[in-house]
């Protein structure tokens, strides 16, 4: 398996392929739009919706990079304001679940037309090769805590089978 191959299969297993850990479109599945907005009770934590915006901001932001876009964001912006709904949105739940889904294969087909030397092109401070896995990590990390979430609220199973 070559760098490319390798990224791609690790891009593919957080969003829509079951490894070791539930991918995030299993973690959002079936959500209804007060799941994805509850938060426990007294608990500092993101809701589902509000990681979500987070999860979709950095894969724009990623997409843009790949074809030569400079992602204009105001100065002030902290990584704390890509939880909250940013610019003019106002989707409903479901749009902003399709957004995700959008952006991720938008990511995953940008980088399928990239070449093994394409990967170690800096994309500002890394490499796209090195700004991918971060990305992936990033993504398992935050699905881990959609789980956790859904668990807390009940909306997740007891038991899970996978293969």
């Amino acid at each position: 398996m070559n760098k490319k191959e390798l990224l791609l299969h690790e891009w593919d297993i957080c969003y829509d392929k079951e490894d070791w850990f539930p991918p995030l479109s299993e973690a959002l599945n079936g959500l209804t739009a007060a799941e994805a907005d509850w938060r426990p009770e007294g608990a500092a934590a993101n809701t589902i919706r509000e990681t979500v915006r987070h999860l979709t901001f950095y894969k724009e932001r990623l997409l843009k990079r790949l074809s030569g876009e400079d992602p204009q964001y105001p100065d002030s912006m902290t990584n704390d304001d890509t939880f909250a709904a940013y610019g003019e949105r106002e989707e409903t739940w479901e749009e902003e679940a399709a957004r995700l889904e959008h952006v991720h294969k938008a990511v995953r087909a940008a980088l399928a037309a990239l070449s093994e030397d394409d990967l170690e092109r800096q994309l500002t401070k890394t490499t796209i090769a090195l700004s991918v896995t971060s990305l992936v990590v990033h993504d398992a990390y935050h699905t881990g805590q959609i789980v956790q979430i859904r668990k807390l609220q009940g909306s997740w199973p007891a038991r899970r089978s996978f293969d």
